[in-house]
């Protein structure tokens, strides 16, 4: 069990260390690794663009129902160990995964890695409002939501190496590895998380004279117009963002004639610069608020998909995907942090798993409408432009948030 740390590192990062593993793990591998892995999975199990959006719902249909009931077994079990369980579910799914040959049997272990995702991914955004006062949410939420880009890059490298040696059992290969990768992190969790820094010797990080509502939140009301709110941004954002990192690999291979190799390196980069999207428009939303944060990151959202939306050259290509990637997970990073500001931190994982409600309908929704669209027009254009729709609704939603503690004024 570790023992007090000297003041200058407080244990809080070392759970945000961890934290960046296990949402790499949870949300990274779990859930966006598959748009690498669509293609060849795809023409190794003879999917029709339906069947593809399918299989992605599915996967956030898990998600969700893990997602809400994360709050109760965060009760039971503690954050730490729901957060090891549910990797350890994500690892042998994927495994399951990796030797299945039926369409039907990939949907139902989807659904079963989904759940794992949930219900890790919840648990350890909801640590961080223990971990960390107001002052210091949106910066350690922003680090930890990075930990899917770590996912993106490593299968962008990983993954067309392994098809070019394994042709088309390469999809299998690489969930196998990427599962070994998910249960290693699993037993790391169990080992170092801790639920509270009261189990360390030590306070939340953080100045406290900025949280004017540190433990209680909100009064009820309040709180409820504020998760009907922060639940219509989450909506908007996983309708919309679920459509390109789904497809947008399959898209540029199949679409517009990008070989495998250079699909992976563009995802590598989009890996690679959505590590810096957390933490930028996290501390963003602690310096300024949440609410233009969130309007930030859905303004450059909604170019991204424009751009993608239409026969431009290449390089506006590139230019969508290293805009998307800026500003990938700042989202779910923000969320995290704006759940504290208004729940307050004892509520944060409750909450939190709430609003996953909105979110995952929305990742539920967004891939099967898409998958339609797509068949209907032959590509996938048209659900792009719906994205871009949306994301500017996003930012209209965003400007009219308003701060915690007050009805008339904005954030």
């Amino acid at each position: 069990m570790p023992s007090r740390l000297p003041s200058r590192l407080h244990y809080g990062w070392i759970v945000v260390i961890l934290g960046v593993l296990v949402v790499m793990c949870a949300l990274g591998i779990g859930r966006y690794a598959f748009g690498m892995l669509l293609p060849s999975m795809g023409d190794g199990l003879v999917l029709s663009y339906r069947q593809m959006g399918v299989i992605s719902t599915s996967n956030f249909v898990g998600y969700l129902v893990g997602a809400l009931f994360s709050g109760r077994l965060i009760v039971r079990l503690g954050a730490r160990r729901l957060i090891a369980a549910g990797l350890a579910t994500i690892s042998v799914s994927l495994m399951l995964i990796s030797i299945s040959s039926s369409f039907w049997l990939v949907l139902v272990l989807f659904i079963v890695t989904g759940l794992g995702s949930g219900s890790a991914n919840v648990a350890m955004m909801g640590l961080i409002s223990h971990w960390f006062q107001r002052s210091l949410r949106g910066r350690a939420s922003g680090l930890v939501v990075s930990g899917c880009g770590y996912a993106i890059m490593l299968s962008g490298l990983i993954i067309p190496m392994i098809n070019s040696r394994y042709g088309l059992n390469g999809w299998r290969v690489g969930w196998f590895v990427l599962a070994l990768l998910v249960i290693l992190v699993a037993v790391a969790a169990a080992l170092l998380i801790r639920n509270n820094p009261q189990d360390v010797g030590l306070a939340a990080a953080g100045h406290a004279a900025t949280d004017s509502r540190p433990h209680a939140g909100l009064p009820a009301a309040e709180q409820r117009r504020a998760t009907w709110h922060l639940g219509l941004i989450y909506f908007t954002f996983g309708f919309s963002f679920v459509i390109y990192v789904t497809f947008v690999v399959t898209t540029l291979v199949q679409d517009r004639g990008f070989s495998e190799g250079t699909a992976g390196w563009l995802w590598f980069a989009f890996g690679f610069v959505s590590i810096f999207s957390g933490p930028i428009f996290g501390v963003l939303s602690d310096r300024t608020s949440r609410r233009v944060g969130f309007a930030a990151v859905f303004a450059m959202h909604g170019v991204a998909y424009a751009l993608v939306s239409t026969a431009l050259p290449a390089a506006f290509l590139y230019l969508s995907v290293i805009l998307l990637g800026l500003s990938a997970w700042s989202i779910p990073g923000i969320m995290a942090a704006a759940v504290g500001d208004y729940m307050g931190p004892r509520q944060a994982a409750h909450s939190l798993g709430i609003l996953t409600v909105f979110v995952g309908a929305g990742q539920v929704i967004g891939p099967v409408v898409a998958g339609v669209l797509a068949d209907r027009s032959g590509s996938f254009d048209s659900s792009y432009l719906l994205a871009a729709i949306l994301a500017a609704g996003g930012v209209l939603l965003s400007l009219t948030l308003r701060s915690p503690g007050s009805n008339h004024r904005a954030a």
